[in-house]
């Protein structure tokens, strides 16, 4: 019996989760000349890939498409690399005030994102990095290397030191060492920060609105919500259908990369 209830009950906020996702769906595939005198709950047409073609040629979508990806893979493959220096320098290598070292890094994160703006948009602004692609790929990933570093500092204390000795008598170099042993350990942890930060950055609006304003350079979120504007131009089914595609890449990470997300759920308890 418990079981039943059990399923059941899953079964109902599965319902409940996928609600939102099927009202997206059937108002991103209406007509969008018949979008506002039709039932908003009930399928009557579908122009979905219709509404997806005119979406990614309003407002520079496309454009700001091949910018997210790019700062989606850049940002977050630096600060996994320079995270996991920075814990192996930290555990391994032990760091002289390595604790002292970690808080300065991830001393960062203790204040919020907005306190920091006003003076961000300003160093931008004087050193020329004000709407361009070095520089939000600069801020993402001085945002993500923080989390990074304390991810992999807390993994690599849960390695046993004498593994670091046994390969420096074996003749094995720091660099060899860090690369032959530690990181392949680390791969699922590696992973895990990967995908937080990518999906992060992707779905930022924020920094994009604040730090650009041309399409080539602002994140998909930033010129998505341009759309809905009274500028924008794009009738509501096509915004939609635009926060549908929007959606999608971050979708397909997580479904091909699950089971190293999951490994790296376990991160805490090492």
């Amino acid at each position: 019996m418990s079981r039943i209830i059990r399923t059941t009950v899953l079964v109902v906020l599965g319902l409940f989760w996928l609600l939102p996702v099927y009202l997206l769906v059937i108002n991103a595939a209406k007509d969008p000349a018949t979008f506002t005198t039709k039932d908003s709950w009930v399928p009557t047409d579908f122009s979905l890939f219709g509404n997806f073609a005119e979406a990614m040629s309003l407002s520079g979508l496309s454009d700001s498409l091949a910018s997210t990806l790019l700062y989606a893979i850049v940002s977050p493959a630096i600060a996994v690399v320079v995270g996991a220096c920075a814990g192996f320098a930290i555990v391994a290598l032990r760091l002289k005030h390595g604790f002292a070292w970690f808080v300065a890094i991830f001393g960062g994160t203790v204040f919020p994102l907005q306190m920091i703006l006003l003076p961000l948009f300003d160093a931008y602004s004087r050193t020329g990095l004000f709407d361009t692609r070095t520089g939000m790929i600069a801020v993402y990933t001085a945002i993500s290397i923080p989390f990074s570093a304390f991810v992999m500092r807390n993994f690599f204390s849960g390695i046993a030191h004498s593994v670091f000795e046994a390969a420096v008598i074996d003749g094995a170099t720091t660099w060899r060492i860090f690369r032959r042993v530690y990181l392949p350990m680390a791969s699922s942890a590696l992973v895990a920060i990967f995908i937080l930060q990518a999906t992060f950055i992707w779905n930022d609006f924020l920094l994009g609105l604040v730090l650009s304003q041309s399409d080539t350079v602002r994140p998909i979120v930033t010129t998505l919500a341009g759309m809905q504007s009274t500028y924008g131009g794009a009738q509501m089914s096509t915004v939609l259908a635009g926060g549908l595609l929007v959606s999608l890449p971050t979708v397909v990470l997580f479904l091909f990369t699950q089971k190293f997300f999951a490994r790296g759920l376990a991160l805490g308890q090492y």
